[in-house]
């Protein structure tokens, strides 16, 4: 980051965290990292003299594997692609749809650097909440005596989940920046295009940020590219783009 885009980069940064706390998007963001707490706290009530295996339809399922089943499903199928949606499309598309957009572009900043305080903001913002969520999901599912074993295992699991809310965010983010309305699109690819393409055969789960997600030891190079291309796309996208603002 050059010295003259740290400076502009680093105010709208403070001002779009302040904003994005104060938000009504923010009780979505509480939600969906509040339900899988309250869903693990009602587990742990359902088991009988502090077992660490619950009994389903007379299969017993232990705790770890309801707890890594809550990180490949609700964490990384649902919440992170969700909140990166929600929330990277709006970072731009709001202003656009608010009319405020013109505000920001009068102002002596580089329009890039709009662009990238206000994903750095998003970026601490969801971090700051799901990645506790998850670590306190570890704490109510997993017995102590079977921590020290996984606690690796959940080191990496939420190193790969900070990197999906930074891919998905960056990728729409972009959108944002792109297309007019690009909340429908984007939950259209996290759950309809993406679901599909990962269970069908041939190369098309590779069109995908959850197939890298899934395979992240292995992949995180890749992510960290797709996040960082998306960010300089939508930088540049903003400063050639001239937004006609609908009366």
């Amino acid at each position: 980051m050059t010295a003259p885009l740290f400076g502009p980069t680093r105010r709208v940064f403070e001002l779009a965290l302040g904003e994005m706390l104060w938000a009504r998007r923010t009780a979505f963001m509480a939600l969906a990292a509040g339900a899988p707490i309250l869903i693990a706290v009602m587990t742990r009530l359902a088991l009988v003299n502090g077992s660490a295996v619950l009994t389903v339809n007379g299969s017993r399922i232990g705790t770890q594997a309801i707890f890594e089943t809550a990180v490949s499903l609700l964490y990384l199928r649902f919440i992170v692609p969700a909140l990166g949606a929600f929330y990277g499309t709006s970072l731009i598309a709001d202003e656009v749809e608010d009319k405020t957009i013109t505000y920001l572009f009068t102002r002596p900043i580089a329009r890039g650097a709009i662009v990238l305080g206000k994903y750095l903001a998003y970026l601490l913002c969801v971090v700051a909440i799901v990645l506790p969520s998850l670590a306190l999901v570890f704490l109510i599912m997993v017995p102590f005596a079977n921590m020290g074993p996984l606690f690796g295992k959940v080191l990496t699991d939420l190193g790969v989940i900070a990197l999906g809310l930074a891919a998905y965010g960056a990728v729409f983010l972009w959108a944002g920046v792109s297309f007019r309305r690009p909340l429908v699109g984007g939950l259209v690819f996290v759950f309809g295009w993406e679901q599909l393409a990962l269970v069908l055969p041939g190369y098309l789960r590779y069109l995908t940020i959850a197939h890298y997600l899934q395979a992240a030891t292995s992949s995180v190079t890749s992510v960290i590219l797709i996040t960082i291309a998306a960010v300089v796309l939508a930088m540049r996208t903003i400063e050639r783009r001239e937004y006609v603002l609908e009366q």
